[in-house]
């Protein structure tokens, strides 16, 4: 149960937009009456993600996460609800209440906290690991990469020694549980082994969240062995899609950029160098999440990736993943040295700051990179460049005078003849051909997989839902034919019955205070997915009258054959039958 009363809960919500904390991490733009953008809880390449100011509801058509502000911040920022409340209390104007936890939060607080007490206490160990006897191996490691004992100190960087159990042992003699230790990313509990570190034999990389508390951590193997580098699996804390290595410090730069790097040591060089504004992404491919914490705290991102093939292509798919968020981008150059911490130590921090500078604009990028798939020498192949080139301008910049300013640089750098890339890029936007394709993946990317595997009963349920909250005119016209105990048993049914109330009260359904009534996320996705649902999605009729009564048939027969399977009276059955043969004889207009 919430730690704080209904009516404070409905406070805060009530006072807080969601449209508003959700733009903080996701780069929103209005359809409709709704709000669109890359869902942050699963990679996309086109926005299924909506946002309902009507609803103060969030879901997304692709993966089916949803919910109210609370769950979003549940979700995004790993809280619990409590922490959820708290967080948006103060920013909305509300005095929330001093009083004692519920037993139930406060075993969900304590848990939370001995998970950061244990990740605090293994830095520590690292820590001191590192200065002592057992360091001398990975203490002679950094030194080869010439970091110095304030940037050691600094992110905290340790090791382990040899042997697999030492963590483990140091933990148990700090009082702490197996329970909880299986639990912490660091151990590993078994039968036949009993507990064991899962780092050992490396240097080790303290792993902090925004607020500078140890989550997870990094750990380079010393000498041979694989995985080169391990992190620290997913766990109650840590969320390595929604990570960024070095932010905690970064969020404190005066520069009014990030450099996003790709390894622990590139950041490392480059806050020692004096770039105190970069970080990296865990070793992990840019996700969505990555750019929604980007975007809290700056709105230019300069890509400081790996020179190589490899590290180009991480720059292509992270390009369109940060401008999807509404950051912009730019790429620095590092070559002929493969990553900014070779760079650092051959050129220094001047040469570095001059490639800051010189910073390729992203779209210029991607237009250089892909220009080395094509043999420009061949006629045909180079009309084939030009022609993609005039798609890609038409798709990423939606008003004339972008288009003219790319038209003029792209034509200048990669000697296309301007007038004729002006004409070709007119012709494609009047014939609709670039816009449709967009459109189309779009569309695509809203219809997912599993709804299709959906139970159809369940998904007529879901649309008669829908269709209450967004029409409630309907309600007066169907509320003598069906009823919550048509639905479902569990959540369906449940969630039914507070629609029922509130139209049945003449008031509007409150659908964020509903998700509330469920504490669990499934559960949750469920009731999201019951406010969300389309008439597409379940029959091709768009006469909206007639669909509305087919779904209404469909759900009253299988309550009445229900009713029959479980045994149900002859007059409850009889009563059934008679309002499902009115029901078949009704005229229904919306």
């Amino acid at each position: 149960m919430p730690y704080y009363s209904d009516e404070i809960i409905e406070e805060v919500r009530s006072r807080t937009d969601i449209v508003d904390v959700i733009s903080q991490y996701v780069n929103l733009q209005k359809k409709g009456t709704q709000y669109f953008g890359l869902c942050p809880f699963h990679n996309e390449k086109t926005g299924s993600f909506s946002v309902s100011p009507q609803k103060q509801m969030y879901y997304c058509f692709g993966c089916g996460a949803g919910g109210n502000v609370f769950s979003f911040l549940m979700a995004y920022e790993n809280m619990t609800f409590k922490e959820a409340v708290e967080e948006l209390a103060p920013k909305c104007g509300v005095t929330l209440p001093q009083r004692e936890m519920t037993y139930q939060e406060k075993q969900r607080a304590d848990r939370r906290s001995l998970l950061f007490e244990i990740n605090k206490e293994a830095a520590a160990f690292y820590y001191k690991m590192l200065r002592s006897k057992d360091g001398e191996q990975a203490m002679a490691y950094f030194t080869k990469r010439e970091l110095t004992a304030d940037t050691l100190h600094k992110f905290g960087l340790g090791c382990t020694n040899k042997y697999s159990d030492s963590l483990y042992k140091y933990l148990k003699s700090k009082g702490y549980e197996d329970n909880i230790l299986k639990d912490c990313g660091l151990i590993t509990i078994d039968e036949k082994r009993g507990g064991h570190d899962k780092f050992w034999n490396r240097a080790m990389f303290p792993i902090f969240d925004a607020n500078g508390k140890v989550v997870a951590f990094g750990g380079r193997v010393m000498g041979e062995g694989e995985p080169k580098y391990l992190n620290s699996p997913e766990t109650e804390i840590f969320n390595k899609s929604r990570t960024l290595f070095g932010l905690y410090f970064a969020r404190k730069t005066r520069r009014e950029q990030f450099i996003l790097c790709e390894g622990y040591m590139d950041v490392i060089s480059l806050h020692q160098a004096g770039f105190d504004n970069a970080v990296a992404s865990l070793g992990t491919a840019l996700t969505e999440g990555h750019a929604g914490m980007l975007k809290r705290y700056v709105k230019d991102v300069y890509l400081s990736y790996d020179s190589d093939g490899a590290g180009q292509k991480a720059a292509l798919r992270a390009i369109p993943i940060l401008k999807n968020a509404g950051i912009s981008c730019r790429i620095i150059n590092m070559s002929p040295y493969k990553d900014p911490d070779e760079f650092i130590k051959t050129l220094g921090a001047e040469e570095y700051e001059k490639r800051i500078q010189n910073a390729e604009n992203s779209f210029m990028y991607q237009v250089r990179m892909m220009e080395k798939n094509y043999d420009l020498t061949d006629p045909e192949k180079k009309s084939d460049f030009q022609k993609k080139v005039a798609e890609m301008i038409v798709l990423e910049f939606p008003t004339q005078l972008e288009r003219e300013n790319y038209i003029e640089s792209v034509a200048a750098r990669f000697n296309i003849p301007k007038d004729a890339l002006g004409k070709y890029i007119i012709e494609l936007g009047q014939s609709g051909i670039v816009s449709k394709k967009s459109s189309q993946n779009r569309e695509n990317s809203r219809k997912p997989a599993q709804k299709s595997k959906d139970d159809g009963m369940k998904m007529s349920q879901r649309l008669l839902l829908t269709w209450l909250v967004e029409q409630s005119e309907i309600f007066p016209k169907i509320k003598e034919y069906v009823n919550p105990d048509d639905f479902e048993d569990g959540v369906y049914k449940k969630v039914a019955t507070e629609v029922f109330t509130y139209l049945e009260d003449g008031k509007a359904v409150d659908t964020a205070r509903i998700v509330d009534l469920f504490m669990e996320d499934d559960e949750r996705k469920i009731v999201a997915a019951l406010f969300n649902t389309t008439v597409g999605e379940l029959t091709d009729n768009t006469d909206l009258s007639k669909a509305l009564k087919e779904t209404l048939l469909r759900i009253k027969k299988h309550s009445l054959e229900l009713a029959q399977k479980n045994g149900a009276n002859l007059q409850v059955l009889v009563e059934g039958k008679r309002k499902l043969q009115r029901l078949e004889r009704l005229d229904i207009t919306i």
